[in-house]
């Protein structure tokens, strides 16, 4: 029990060390009435969209609650699941929130911080940054540490092992409710949030000629509303659900692998580790006047390698403290884990950012119009999976044999649960430079749209592009992670299914043979359930784009004085109506997830399911990786465009370039994003409903 106790603690530290930051950012002023009007623009507008969203995904999660109530009174699912699946969406939900306020917050501040220097401005938006990472990661292990004293006390009369084994089956199935408010999240949040930004480029750069975040166009407050809800509310909703998932399923498997509470404790123990790391390693994030991309880059990797070194160091004490020397392997997996994020970060970075061969080639083709731009789009994000791809399947492999998995498989499967848990034991300071972009966006934003001199721009700007960078690099950590998490479900899902076959006296046996039909079949559905999945969430935004493309050329047409500057446009209409557009999408979307997982296992049994969790994880990786730095290159060479190379802002190759942005934008900010929370939610879904599968399959 008293190791629950310190990982408590560590979450409480990390939450005062949050509210220290917002008492902070609040501290700076917007010195400019401008400033604060739009600031307070794109504030209301988040709040409204925050609002409406969470009222319509309440109803979901309110049937969803009784459904789980009446499967738990049948004795199908643990009587604490309704209640942890509306705890853990709460709390996914209160992630993105947090974040939210603090970005619309900070945004205005960050531009009166630009008037006096660069650092002032990243320190601003940083600090702002930090507060969503941090936030994320404590709010994570207070959730688990509570869960556990609840679930401790509950089942207080059984043995040591058999307590633990009781309160690791229930614990896993906790994060149910995160994944779904985290796909609601992130794709809601990307529907809004690409839809103002196509819709804003295409009549604005494209058709009117205008700058970008001119205060003519429409559409320029929902593109920064847009920022806030997809890049930080459902960026902090999603990754919350990654950390709590990567944890919870290590535990889990900790004993089946018989290592027991030591074994449950042990990545608790990690992630306490990350947070104290993160807190420490923000204050190492600063750069002089006139720093290069270059300059900046190294600043906030600074940060994130203090904070990675911190976490190997210290994980060797803790394995050898806890497990002993016998299981050092361990460690090993943790530092494999650890070492893959950070790769994985690394040739993101090459393939999208625009100070590296790539991008620039892709810049290139723009030479010779947009169709080249978009085959060289998607097959530099066709290329840049293989990396990825090997680095996982190499960390997969060492985190397995160096735990120990030639001898004991089950402890090989704790290897890659654990290794999971080391890529996101620095998920605080990671989170950080990832989050910091958007209020960077939004403050430039502000800065075009109140008139502010030219050097303010440039600085917000040199923050925004590092931010496409930082933003990309984050995904790409985001998508490795769920790929390892969502191995280690499928192994907690096997668990689950060979448990509740012993305690319920089936006659089962797993026959996962790629030959066994209902493998085979569930292989493909797995697959082709990605791009369904893909589609809507891509149609999604394309039709609310749509829409907002029409509003802009009315208004542009219709409010007389408005192209001259004379006239103020109507901002909310744009709000509003990617407010209704991302909401109208959501259930469509959450139903597949859900209902996916539960037919087939109805239909092809186990067997089918865990075929079609090895589907969607194999496929899913490589589909989100392709959308994420294809989308990532195209934003990149349109920003290599504009810094003065191929003709600059206007040219032809601008133009070609921004159509090539608006097609990157639902790839990298959309669809790709919520597929590795989709993968991670089928398999969660697969876990809770095992049960039924085993009673009323027809296989």
């Amino acid at each position: 029990m008293d190791f629950i106790i310190f990982v408590l603690l560590g979450a409480v530290l990390g939450l005062i060390f949050a509210a220290y930051q917002i008492n902070s950012v609040l501290k700076e002023r917007e010195e400019d009435e401008k400033i604060k009007s739009i600031s307070r623009k794109i504030r209301e507008g988040a709040d409204a969209f925050l609002k409406r969203q969470y009222k319509g995904v309440s109803i979901f999660f309110l049937v969803m609650f009784v459904i789980f109530l009446a499967l738990s009174f049948l004795g199908y699912v643990s009587i604490f699941l309704p209640f942890s699946f509306v705890i853990g969406g709460f709390l996914s939900g209160l992630t993105g929130f947090i974040g939210m306020k603090v970005a619309t917050n900070a945004n205005g501040r960050t531009t009166s911080a630009a008037k006096k220097s660069l650092n002032d401005a990243l320190r601003v938006s940083f600090k702002s940054g930090s507060v969503i990472g941090i936030v994320v990661v404590s709010l994570g292990l207070l959730y688990i540490g509570l869960s556990y004293l609840v679930l401790s006390y509950y089942f207080k009369d059984l043995a040591e092992t058999e307590r633990i084994v009781k309160i690791s089956t229930n614990i896993v199935t906790f994060g149910i409710g995160a994944s779904s408010m985290a796909l609601f999240a992130r794709v809601g949040g990307g529907i809004f949030t690409k839809a103002a930004d196509v819709g804003a480029d295409l009549v604005g750069k494209v058709e009117a000629g205008i700058p970008e975040d001119d205060p003519r166009n429409p559409a320029v407050i929902a593109d920064n509303v847009g920022d806030n809800v997809g890049d930080v509310a459902g960026m902090g909703a999603d990754l919350y659900e990654s950390y709590v998932g990567s944890i919870i399923s290590s535990c889990a498997l900790a004993v089946s692998a018989g290592l027991s509470i030591k074994g449950f404790a042990l990545p608790l123990f990690v992630a306490v580790l990350g947070v104290l790391a993160s807190i420490f390693s923000t204050f190492f994030v600063k750069v002089k006047e006139d720093a290069s991309q270059k300059n900046l880059l190294k600043a906030l990797r600074k940060g994130t390698y203090i904070s990675g070194i911190i976490v190997a160091l210290g994980s060797f004490f803790i394995v050898k403290e806890v497990l002993g020397m016998e299981n050092i392997g361990i460690y090993f997996s943790i530092l494999s884990g650890l070492l893959a994020g950070i790769l994985i970060g690394y040739f993101t970075e090459f393939y999208t950012s625009d100070s590296y061969s790539p991008t620039r080639k892709l810049a290139e083709t723009t030479k010779t119009g947009t169709g080249t731009l978009i085959i060289g789009g998607l097959s530099l994000g066709m290329i840049s999976t293989a990396i990825p791809v090997v680095i996982v399947s190499i960390s997969v492999l060492i985190s397995f044999i160096l735990s120990g998995g030639l001898k004991d498989f089950s402890l090989g499967l704790y290897g890659i649960a654990i290794s999971a848990v080391g890529m996101l034991s620095t998920l605080g300071i990671t989170l950080a430079t990832d989050a910091y972009g958007p209020i960077a966006d939004n403050a430039g934003g502000i800065a075009e749209m109140t008139n502010q001199d030219p050097e303010v721009r440039k600085r917000t700007d040199a923050l925004d592009a590092l931010g496409n960078t930082t933003a990309a690099t984050g995904k790409g950590f985001a998508i490795g992670s769920a790929a390892l998490t969502a191995l280690a479900f499928i192994a907690s899902y096997k668990d689950s299914i060979e448990s509740i076959a012993k305690n319920g006296a089936f006659e089962f046996a797993f026959d996962l043979s790629i030959l066994n039909p209902q493998v085979l079949i569930g292989l493909f559905i797995g697959a082709m359930v990605i791009f369904v999945f893909s589609s809507k969430t891509m149609d999604a935004v394309g039709r609310a784009a749509s829409e907002i493309v029409v509003e802009v050329r009315r208004q542009f047409k219709e409010i007389p004085g408005l192209m001259e500057g004379k006239a103020e446009a109507d901002y909310a209409s744009c709000v509003d109506i990617c407010t209704k557009s991302s909401q109208k999408e959501l259930i469509p979307i959450g139903i597949i997830a859900i209902l996916t997982p539960v037919i087939v296992g109805l239909v092809l049994g186990p067997n089918g399911v865990a075929g079609l969790l090895a589907g969607a994880t194999i496929t899913g990786f490589s589909v989100a990786i392709l959308m994420s730095n294809a989308g990532g290159a195209w934003d990149n060479a349109k920003k290599y465009i504009e810094s003065g190379v191929l003709g600059g802002k206007g040219s032809d190759c601008h133009k070609a370039a921004v159509v090539g942005d608006t097609v990157g934008d639902p790839f990298k900010d959309t669809t790709g994003p919520s597929i590795n929370i989709l993968i991670k939610l089928m398999s969660m879904v697969a876990i809770v409903f095992g049960s039924l599968f085993l009673h009323f399959s027809i296989f």
